[in-house]
């Protein structure tokens, strides 16, 4: 007996692409070509409470979608997917078997727990149950064991793994499905349901046949030419043919190809999907792909600035769309790429090739400050020191690229030192200052990728000083300890001290990568 059935959503999942409205002619021969090609489950579009038009794969309930439903559909099954965000579940009438079998409730994190009358409703008027949670990944462990817990009680027909903004690899995939496993009752079955910005979506689908084997009844999720939103889906084509060639299943693959030639090739000429580098971006960062149809149709906007946009959104935020706040977020990154180029030469001609001293403003500088002294003459450095003008030793720069850092120095004009800024907080110099472009100085990876110590140091590698001593890089600790995270008390934050081990592990890592990536010939030396 096969282990795994196979369900075709190119009518839901592909129907974002087409405002879904496919027409009736391709609706019915979509769905005529999947039961020949003897697909085990069919979605035939969703449950909204607007309700039916004509061409569209949008219902209120079984009656409304029952004209799309053959007579004689043997043992295929035919669902709907109704988000519980978008249907009142009144809305929906006692299962007859005319239309569809099964209902698929999808919802975001932060409803699952209301959403229990929704899924009890769905059961109890008789339809299977498939249980959708919207982006797995962004399930805690705990969280996810909870809410099984619960789910165990409804007795779904089956429980899926979300892959919502294409993200997963087979690692993340092993563990969902192993804690699932583990903890779902043994008569539900466990779905996959990916997407492809990572271009892992086949093989991963591929994969999870092979570790349901002998544990679970399972379903995949494919749509024809993997048609979807962004990056698109499984194939339906290529996970069949795997099925086919590898486990002995039984689907007709010309029927398949015979829908695509009468179907998919003229959809493409409607929409367009299919992986890209701005989607793989989406997948590399748990985002919307809504983000990223956005920006592309920037004409100026790279790949890169795509990048950084989503990199400077908040993780959560970004899973949904906010156009305007990443209007902002573009205008912030067009407005401080600027060209540098005359700044770094005169900080080349300066400083390349010289030892420096970079002061952070850390609280181990003020009972270090005896030895920084004696590194600074025993190496003849330049003192740059970072957001603050220490007292005891003279800085000879002054360097800053927080520009609230910035905003609480009443008038740095008045100030006889060298001020080298990154180009958020100022555009134009004035006498003694060089703007550096701050896109220049930023890699994207981490929350707090605008570390103004790391992008100092960046900074100094690209015009080739000869050495860096650093002091007062000191991580930060909680806010009740009792030490101060700052030399000057005036600079604390609260912000900092609520999470700064999370702060302290970026930190790590984002020095730990330079290290991996400057000069060879650079030196580095901690001096606290």
């Amino acid at each position: 007996m096969n282990h795994v059935k196979l369900l075709d959503c190119t009518l839901r999942d592909g129907a974002y692409l087409v405002d879904k409205k496919f027409g009736i002619n391709v609706i019915n021969g979509i769905i005529n070509g999947l039961l020949e090609a003897k697909v085990d489950i069919i979605e035939i579009g969703f449950l909204q409470d607007e309700g039916a038009e004509v061409g569209k794969t949008i219902f209120r309930n079984s009656m409304e979608a029952a004209r799309f439903v053959p007579s004689k559909k043997g043992d295929t099954i035919f669902t709907v997917l109704a988000d519980y965000s978008r249907y009142s579940i009144t809305n929906l009438d006692k299962y007859t078997g005319v239309s569809f079998d099964g209902v698929r409730a999808c919802f975001f994190k932060q409803e699952r727990f209301d959403a229990f009358d929704f899924f009890r409703s769905i059961k109890d008027k008789g339809y299977k149950l498939f249980i959708q949670p919207v982006d797995i990944l962004g399930y805690t462990d705990s969280e996810l064991l909870e809410f099984i817990t619960i789910i165990n009680d409804i007795e779904p027909y089956c429980f899926s793994i979300v892959d919502t903004f294409g993200s997963m690899y087979e690692d993340d995939l092993q563990r969902i499905f192993s804690l699932i496993d583990h903890n779902l009752s043994s008569n539900c079955r466990i779905g996959f349901h990916s997407h492809n910005n990572l271009q892992m979506s086949c093989a991963l689908s591929q994969a999870f046949v092979r570790m349901t084997f002998g544990k679970r009844n399972a379903i995949v999720d494919s749509t024809i030419s993997g048609m979807g939103r962004g990056a698109g889906n499984t194939p339906t084509e290529l996970i069949s043919q795997y099925l086919v060639s590898q486990w002995g299943y039984s689907y007709d693959i010309d029927s398949i190809l015979d829908l695509i030639d009468s179907y998919m090739d003229n959809l493409r000429t409607k929409c367009t999907w299919g992986y890209s580098t701005p989607f793989f971006i989406a997948g590399m960062y748990n985002a919307h792909v809504n983000n990223v149809t956005y920006l592309m149709q920037k004409n100026s906007v790279r790949s890169k600035d795509i990048r950084f946009i989503l990199n400077s959104i908040d993780a959560s935020t970004r899973k949904r769309y906010d156009y305007n706040l990443l209007e902002s977020a573009y205008l912030h990154q067009t407005t401080t790429n600027i060209d540098d180029s005359l700044a770094i030469n005169r900080l080349k001609n300066e400083l390349g090739g010289r030892n420096i001293a970079v002061i952070a403003p850390g609280g181990s500088i003020k009972a270090a400050m005896d030895t920084i002294i004696r590194y600074i003459e025993q190496h003849n450095a330049i003192v740059i020191s970072i957001n603050f003008l220490p007292n005891a030793v003279r800085s000879d720069y002054l360097y800053m690229n927080n520009i609230k850092r910035y905003s609480n120095w009443p008038d740095l004009s008045k100030i006889d030192i060298k001020r080298i800024f990154t180009s958020n907080i100022m555009q134009e110099a004035k006498n003694q200052e060089y703007i550096i472009s701050f896109n220049r100085l930023i890699k994207c990876g981490w929350e707090h990728m605008d570390n103004s110590t790391i992008m100092l140091l960046r900074l100094l590698d690209q015009i080739d000083v000869a050495s860096i001593g650093i002091a007062g890089l000191d991580g930060f600790t909680y806010g009740n300890s009792g030490i101060k995270n700052y030399a000057d008390g005036d600079m604390e934050l609260a912000s900092i001290t609520e999470n700064p081990m999370e702060l302290n592990r970026e930190i790590e890592t984002m020095l730990n990568d330079f290290m991996k990536t400057k000069r060879k010939t650079l030196s580095i030396n901690f001096i606290t």
